[in-house]
C-alpha cells in the first residue's frame, strides 16, 4: 500500500463535521461545565496578553519619551498583576482540560468495551485481539489528546488572536487589514494538507494495530517459536510491519512539517510590509513610536497563536482518523440480538434439541453442520463423538448462542434459544472446554468466577471435588496462589482442574464438557471422572469428546461425520449395529482416541474453528 492511500474507501469515510457532531452528541455534551470553565480561564489568559501588549504604548510614549516617572511604577505594578492572573488562569485551565480529557477516555473506553463484550463472536474470529486492543488504548487516547489540544488552541489561541486583532484595528485599521490579507491563502493550503494527513493517519493507525497484533501473538506463542526455531521468521515479520509504520509516520511528519514553513513565509512577507509602512508613518509623524510598537506587539502576539492554530486542522484530522476507527467498531452491526425483556429460560435440567440445524463460519466459510437433528434428554448424559472438525464444539457453541444457526433451531428446555433472555440462558449452562481459560489472579479468584457471591468454604468444596486441592496444598499460598497471565503458573492439567472446579461451583442445570479431561493423565482423569459423575447426577450433560473412554458410559451417543449425524444410541447398541462407532472402537479400543486419520476411507474435512 502506497503512502497516503487508505484502506477505507473514500465513499465510506465520514466527513469531519459528521465526526465532530457525533463526538459532541455522544461524549462532549456531558463535559460542558468543565469546558465552559476552561474557556473562561482561556479568556483571562487572552485578555492578559492583550493588556500587556497595550501597556507597551504608554511605556514608550509617556515614560521613555515624555519622561513620566510616576507612570513607570503604575505600569510595573500592572505587569505584575497581569502575569499573576495569567499564571493562575493557566494552571486552572490545564487541570480542567486534563479532567475533561480523562473523562472522555473513560466514557469512550467504557462504551467501546461494553460494545465489544456483547458483540458477535464473528468479530473476534475476524480480527486479531491486538487490533482491538490498539483501538481501545491507542486510538481512544489519541482522540483525548486531539480534543484537549483542539480546545486549548481554538479556545485560548482564538481568544488571544481576537484580542490582538481588536487592538490592531483600534490602533490603525488600514495596517490591520493589510496585515491579515494573506490569511485566506494560508487557510486554503492548511485545509488541503489536513485532508491528506487524515488519509495517511488512517492507514498508519491500521498498520500500528497490525504490528501490535503480530507482536502480541508472537509473545503469547514464544514457546512454539523457540521449539520450532521460528525466531528469524517472526523477527522478519516484525521488521516488515515496523518499517511500514515508520514510513507512514515519516510521511505524517513530512506533511505536518510543511505547515509552518508555508505559514511563516506568508507571515514574514506581511510583517515586512507592515514595518516598512508603519516606519514611514512614524517618520512622517502621523504615528507615534509607541503606537507603532503596540501594533507590532499586537501582530507578533497574534502571530504565535495563529502559528499554533495553523496546526489545528492537521492535528484534528489525525484525531478524527482515530475517532473513525473507534466509531467503526461501535457501529459494527450485531446480528445476535437479544432483548432484556425476553422471557427468562426456566432454570431446570431440561432437554436440549437440535432441529434441522445447518451452520458455516462466515459468509464464505466451509459448511460445518448439515441438517443435524438430535436430542440430549433431560437429566441424562449425551455424548458427541467424531473426528476433529466434525462439528462437536460448534454444537456446544450454538447452545450458548456464541453463534446462531444458518438453518433450523436450537431448543433448550423447549424454548428456542433466540427467543429467551440471553443472560438467563448462559446462567443455566456451565462449560468446561479443552482450553482452560484463567485470568491473572489467585486460584480461588478463578474458581469464584463460576459464582461471584460464593463463600470461601464453597470455593474450597469445589476445589476439593475437582482435585484442585491435591496440587494447591503443595503451593506456598494454597488457593490464594496467583496463577499468572493466562494461568501460566500452572500446568495444563492443573488449569483444567481449576476450570472444572469453576463449573462445579456454578452448579448450573445444564453442563457442557468439551474435551474436559483431555489434559489429564490416566490417574487424574479417573479422579476427575468421579467428580464429574457426582456433578452430572440429575443434570442435562452434553460431552463432546474424541476419546472413547470418556463417553462409553453416556446414556446417548451421537456420532458425527463431516458435519452430519450418522448414528445415535447407547454404547452397547452402537457396537451391536457394527457401524462407524463400532469400527472406531475396534480400531482404537475403549481407551483410544479418534485421531484425524482413524479411517483411511474417510475424506479429510476442514479443521473446526473453536
Amino acid at each position: 500500500m502506497a503512502f497516503g492511500e487508505t484502506s477505507m474507501p473514500r465513499a465510506r469515510r465520514r466527513s469531519s463535521w459528521a465526526l465532530i457532531t457525533r463526538l459532541y452528541r455522544e461524549t462532549l455534551h456531558r463535559q460542558l461545565l468543565l469546558l465552559a470553565l476552561s474557556l473562561g480561564c482561556m479568556g483571562v489568559i487572552a485578555s492578559m496578553a492583550t493588556a500587556y501588549t497595550y501597556l507597551m504604548g504608554p511605556l514608550v510614549d509617556r515614560v521613555f519619551i515624555a519622561k513620566d516617572a510616576a507612570l513607570l511604577w503604575v505600569l510595573g505594578g500592572s505587569v505584575v498583576a497581569i502575569f499573576v492572573l495569567r499564571s493562575l488562569a493557566s494552571y486552572v485551565q490545564g487541570v480542567l482540560l486534563t479532567m475533561l480529557g480523562q473523562n472522555i477516555v473513560l466514557d469512550t473506553q467504557k462504551r467501546l468495551f461494553g460494545k465489544l463484550l456483547h458483540h458477535d463472536m464473528d468479530l473476534f474470529e475476524a480480527r486479531a485481539s491486538g487490533t482491538l486492543v490498539g483501538a481501545f488504548i491507542y486510538d481512544v487516547n489519541l482522540l483525548r489528546v486531539t480534543i484537549c489540544n483542539f480546545f486549548q488552541r481554538v479556545g485560548k489561541d482564538c481568544l488571544t488572536v481576537g484580542g490582538m486583532l481588536t487592538l490592531m484595528f483600534a490602533t490603525d485599521w488600514r495596517m490591520a487589514i493589510f496585515s491579515i490579507a494573506a490569511a485566506p491563502l494560508s487557510l486554503l493550503l492548511l485545509v488541503r494538507l489536513g485532508r491528506k494527513l487524515r488519509g495517511v493517519s488512517l492507514v498508519c493507525q491500521e498498520q500500528i494495530g497490525d504490528l501490535t497484533a503480530f507482536v502480541t501473538q508472537a509473545l503469547q506463542g514464544v514457546r512454539l517459536i523457540r521449539a520450532y526455531r521460528l525466531e528469524a521468521v517472526n523477527a522478519a515479520g516484525v521488521e516488515t510491519r515496523a518499517r511500514s509504520v515508520a514510513g507512514l509516520l515519516t510521511e505524517t511528519t513530512r506533511i505536518e512539517a510543511s505547515v509552518l514553513p508555508i505559514f511563516d513565509g506568508l507571515g514574514g512577507l506581511a510583517m515586512a510590509a507592515m514595518i516598512v509602512y508603519g516606519g514611514a508613518q512614524v517618520v512622517a509623524q502621523s504615528m507615534t513610536p509607541g503606537t507603532l510598537l503596540v501594533f507590532i506587539g499586537a501582530v507578533y502576539g497574534a502571530y504565535q497563536p495563529l502559528r499554533s492554530l495553523a496546526r489545528v486542522n492537521i492535528d484534528l484530522q489525525t484525531g478524527l482518523a482515530a475517532a473513525e476507527r473507534v466509531f467503526a467498531l461501535m457501529d459494527r452491526p450485531v446480528r445476535q440480538l437479544s432483548s432484556e425483556a425476553a422471557p427468562a429460560l426456566p432454570r431446570i435440567s431440561g432437554a436440549v434439541r437440535f432441529e434441522g440445524v445447518g451452520f458455516s463460519y462466515g459468509e464464505d466459510g466451509a459448511r460445518v453442520l448439515r441438517d443435524v437433528d438430535l436430542v440430549a434428554p433431560a437429566g441424562k448424559v449425551t455424548a458427541l463423538v467424531g473426528r476433529t472438525g466434525t462439528g462437536k464444539s460448534t454444537l456446544l457453541n450454538l447452545i450458548l448462542r456464541f453463534h446462531d444457526p444458518d438453518e433450523g433451531r436450537v431448543l433448550v428446555n423447549g424454548a428456542d434459544v433466540r427467543t429467551v433472555n440471553l443472560a438467563s440462558l448462559r446462567d443455566a449452562v456451565a462449560v468446561v472446554s479443552q482450553e482452560a481459560t484463567l485470568f491473572d489472579g489467585t486460584i480461588a479468584d478463578n474458581i469464584r468466577l463460576g459464582r461471584l457471591e460464593a463463600s470461601p468454604e464453597e470455593v474450597a468444596d469445589a476445589a476439593l471435588a475437582a482435585g484442585v486441592l491435591d496440587f494447591a496444598a503443595a503451593l506456598p499460598d494454597g488457593l490464594e496462589t496467583r496463577v499468572g497471565e493466562q494461568g501460566t503458573g500452572l500446568s495444563g492439567g492443573q488449569r483444567q482442574r481449576v476450570a472444572i472446579a469453576r463449573a462445579l461451583l456454578k452448579d448450573a442445570p445444564i453442563l457442557l464438557l468439551d474435551e474436559a479431561t483431555s489434559a489429564q493423565d490416566a490417574q487424574s482423569e479417573r479422579d476427575i471422572q468421579a467428580a464429574l459423575r457426582r456433578l452430572m447426577a440429575g443434570r442435562t450433560t452434553i460431552v463432546a469428546a474424541h476419546r472413547l473412554s470418556t463417553v462409553r458410559e453416556a446414556d446417548v451417543i451421537h456420532v458425527l461425520e463431516e458435519g452430519e449425524l450418522v448414528e445415535s444410541g447407547s454404547h452397547e447398541a452402537l457396537l451391536a449395529e457394527g457401524g462407524l462407532y463400532a469400527r472406531l472402537n475396534a480400531l482404537h479400543g475403549p481407551v483410544g482416541a479418534l485421531a484425524p486419520a482413524m479411517l483411511t476411507e474417510a475424506a479429510p474435512v476442514p479443521v473446526e474453528p473453536r
